[in-house]
C-alpha cells in the first residue's frame, strides 16, 4: 500500500515509518521540518505543515490510508489548535480521496481533563468529512520516548523516596509499545470505528512505579502518599526532578486525576485478534527494545540527554589515505588498552569497576561478530566501516562505544550511557568533565594512529 504518516517526526511516527517500510509499504513521512523526518528505502519525506490544507492534499494524493499522529500539548489554547489541525487534515484527506484515516487517541470516560477531551474531539473532527476513521484509544504507552513513560522512568531512577499525591492511586490501563505498533498496522484492515487498547490489567501509577523498579533491578522505592498535594504542586515537583518539557508534562499531569481504563476488550480482541502483553513483560520489553534501538542508531544519535540516555559524539576529518588504516584498526579491538587511547585512564576506570564488583578483564575475540566478547564489551555490530560495542555488566548502567569511518573520510566516535538508578546518575555527573576530556583524546589518538600507519 501507499501510506502517509502525519507526525512522522514524533515518538510513535518515526518508529511506525520504519515498521511500515520494512513490511514493503511505500510511506510518505509528513512533518514540518525535512531534517527531522526519517529517511530510507520506500520512504518519501514531505515537509508540509498540517495546517496548510492545499499542500497537505498534494502530499496525500495517491495515498491508500493515512495515519494521524499530530498532537499539540503545549500552550494555553492547545485544544483549539488540535481541533483546527484535525479538521484541516480531514478536509485534505477527503479531497485526496484517502481510503481511511488511522488515529491514535486517548482513553477516558466521564469527566475528562482538557487533554483527554481534546483527544476525543480530534477523533470526531477527523471523521467530520466522511473519510473512514479507525480511532485507537490508549492510555500510558510503555516505551522509551513516551512522555508518560519517561516521567515515570526519571522519577523512579532518580529518587530513592518519593512524596506522592493522591493521584498515584488513579486506576489506569497501560499498553505495551510493541502492542501499539501491532494495532496501528492491523488497523489498516479492520472495520472503521473506535477501539480501546490496553494490556488487560488495571493498575495505578503507584503500582507501575513498583513494577518498573523490579524490572530495572533497582532497590524498592519508598513512596509516601500526601493527599493534600495538588496536581499543580505535583507538576512543580516533576519539573524539579525530570528533564521532561514542562509545557507538555503540566498538561499530562492535569489528566492524572482521570481514570483511563479499557471498557470493552472483547470488541477490540474480535477485530484485531492479538493478545495484549502483560504489564511486567511490557515494561521489560520497553527497556530491552531501547537497548536494541541505541545499538542500531548510536553512530547517528544527537548528543545530549534523550529518553534517559546520555550521548556524546565527535566527528574528525581523516585523510583518504589513512581511512583504510582506520578501518583495519577497528578489527583489532580486544586484549590491549592501547587500542582505546589513554590506557592509564581506562586502567583507573577498570579498577573502579572491579571495586564495585564488575568483571572487567581484557579479552581479544577470535572473530569479530555480534554477541562475541571483546574485553568488557559485547560486539553489537561489526562491519568493514563500523564497530559498535556494548558493556556487559557495568554496575552503574549500560554503556556503548562506537566507531565509523564514513565515505567522506571522516571518523565518527560515539558513546552512550543509560544510568541505572542513583549510582549511575552520580557516576555520570561526577565524572562528566573527565569523560569529556578522555573522549576527545581517544578520538584524536585513533586519527593519529591511522595517519601514522
Amino acid at each position: 500500500m501507499r501510506l502517509a504518516i502525519a507526525g512522522a517526526s514524533g515518538y510513535v511516527g518515526r518508529t511506525l515509518v520504519s515498521h511500515l517500510a520494512e513490511q514493503g509499504h511505500d510511506v510518505v513521512a509528513i512533518g514540518r521540518r525535512l531534517d527531522a523526518l526519517p529517511a530510507g528505502e520506500r520512504i518519501v519525506r514531505a515537509a508540509v505543515d498540517v495546517a496548510d490544507a492545499d499542500a497537505l492534499a498534494g502530499a496525500l494524493t495517491g495515498v491508500d490510508a493515512a495515519y494521524y499522529l499530530v498532537h499539540s500539548m503545549a500552550g494555553p489554547s492547545f485544544e483549539r489548535r488540535d481541533a483546527e489541525l484535525a479538521r484541516a487534515f480531514a478536509h485534505a484527506a477527503a479531497e485526496a480521496r484517502v481510503g481511511r484515516i488511522v488515529y491514535l487517541g486517548a482513553l477516558g470516560g466521564g469527566e475528562l481533563s482538557r487533554h483527554l477531551a481534546s483527544r476525543h474531539e480530534v477523533g470526531a473532527a477527523l471523521a467530520s468529512t466522511g473519510v473512514a476513521v479507525v480511532e485507537l484509544r490508549a492510555a500510558v504507552i510503555l516505551g522509551a520516548g513516551s512522555i508518560s513513560f519517561e516521567m515515570l522512568r526519571y522519577l523512579v531512577e532518580r529518587l530513592p523516596a518519593m512524596v506522592c499525591p493522591w493521584w498515584v492511586r488513579t486506576r489506569i490501563e497501560p499498553v505495551a509499545e510493541r502492542d501499539v505498533f501491532a494495532y496501528l498496522v492491523r488497523a489498516l484492515g479492520v472495520e472503521p470505528g473506535v477501539y480501546e487498547i490496553g494490556c488487560g490489567e488495571v493498575t495505578s501509577y503507584r503500582e507501575l512505579m513498583d513494577i518498573y523498579t523490579g524490572e530495572r533491578g533497582l532497590r524498592k522505592r519508598l513512596i509516601l502518599n500526601v493527599p493534600l498535594l495538588t496536581l499543580r504542586l505535583s507538576s512543580y515537583w516533576v519539573d524539579l526532578v525530570t528533564p521532561v518539557d514542562r509545557r507538555v508534562s503540566h498538561t499530562l499531569i492535569e489528566s492524572l486525576a482521570s481514570e483511563v481504563v479499557v471498557s470493552d476488550h472483547a470488541r477490540t480482541r474480535a477485530a484485531f485478534g492479538n493478545a495484549p502483553t502483560p504489564l511486567p513483560a511490557a515494561v521489560r520489553a520497553a527497556l530491552d527494545d531501547q537497548l536494541a534501538q541505541i545499538s542500531g542508531d548510536l553512530l547517528d544519535r544527537a548528543p545530549g540527554l534523550r529518553d534517559g540516555v546520555y550521548t556524546v559524539r565527535l566527528m574528525y576529518p581523516i585523510d583518504r589515505s589513512a581511512a583504510e588504516a582506520a578501518r583495519r584498526q577497528l578489527a583489532d579491538v580486544g586484549g590491549d588498552l592501547r587500542w582505546y587511547g589513554l590506557p592509564w585512564a581506562w586502567r583507573l576506570r577498570l579498577a573502579l569497576g572491579n571495586l564495585l564488583g564488575e568483571d572487567n578483564r581484557l579479552a581479544r575475540p577470535s572473530r569479530l561478530e555480534p554477541e562475541v566478547a571483546a574485553d568488557w564489551w559485547t560486539v553489537d555490530r561489526a562491519s568493514g566501516n563500523e564497530l559498535v560495542l556494548r558493556s556487559r555488566a557495568w554496575v552503574t548502567g549500560e554503556s556503548w562505544l562506537g566507531y565509523a569511518v564514513r565515505e567522506d573520510s571522516s571518523l565518527v566516535q560515539a558513546a552512550a550511557f543509560r544510568p541505572k538508578g542513583i549510582p549511575g546518575l552520580l557516576y555520570w555527573k561526577l565524572l562528566r568533565p573527565i569523560h569529556a576530556t578522555v573522549f576527545r583524546a581517544m578520538a584524536r589518538s585513533r586519527v593519529k594512529r591511522a595517519r601514522e600507519e
